[in-house]
């Protein structure tokens, strides 16, 4: 909801934009879903043109939305269209993707998911958030998608790294420190990285981004 800011859009660019998924008009039109047939191969070659926010460093943002149940009716047509635009987005744009997926992987099927180089779990250091993480690990085996790494967010002194390894039955490819910093830039709405570039966060954002590159280049070492 709040990627945005750290893209450096102002929110009201976003605001105007509605998120894919609440576009009840959209879904219904490529869809088809009006005949009483669901059309599974939607159209979507148009929508990052329609829907997308320009931000800085050539960054297009684009807000899928959520798919919200209890008495919003049926799924399957919200589901397809996503799943359509992901297949798009990953195999016919040249283009660096990064999908920022809630606590799941529901958004991608089979087909999506083969598309993609690389999975990054981020759990914070509590027994939850790791188990959450081996879960959704679990479950990108399943789907066909081998390469996932794990990042921790928020650590502290007192954060034994080994035993959230251990945990995790695997080595993680970043640990990103507590800072202020992060609290501060979130509280004034700015980019971390505009607001405290040398900080100790922002360092190791830095580097994760060199990590990520070297496992994608390489294909090796994956977490």
């Amino acid at each position: 909801m709040n990627l945005h800011r750290q893209l450096g859009i102002d929110s009201g660019r976003v605001e105007v934009v509605k998120p894919i998924l609440e576009d009840s008009k959209l879904i219904d039109e490529r869809t088809n879903i009006g005949s009483g047939f669901l059309l599974l191969t939607p159209r979507v070659d148009d929508i990052i043109e329609r829907y997308g926010v320009k931000g800085m460093d050539d960054v297009i943002l684009v807000r899928l939305g959520t798919i919200r149940y209890g008495g919003s009716g049926c799924m399957c047509p919200a589901n397809a269209l996503l799943r359509a635009l992901l297949s798009y987005i990953l195999l016919s744009r040249d283009e660096a993707v990064v999908v920022d997926l809630e606590a799941g992987l529901e958004p991608l099927g089979r087909g999506t998911v083969e598309a993609v180089d690389l999975l990054l779990s981020v759990a914070e250091p509590t027994s939850q958030s790791i188990d959450t993480c081996r879960r959704i690990a679990k479950l990108a085996l399943d789907l066909g998608l081998k390469k996932v790494s794990y990042i921790v967010n928020k650590v502290t002194e007192d954060v034994d790294i080994e035993s959230i390894e251990y945990s995790l039955e695997s080595p993680i490819i970043a640990a990103i420190p507590f800072d202020r910093s992060v609290v501060e830039a979130e509280r004034l709405g700015v980019p971390l990285l505009d607001y405290a570039p040398n900080s100790i966060a922002a360092e190791a954002l830095k580097n994760l981004k060199d990590r990520v590159r070297d496992l994608i280049e390489g294909g090796v070492g994956y977490g």
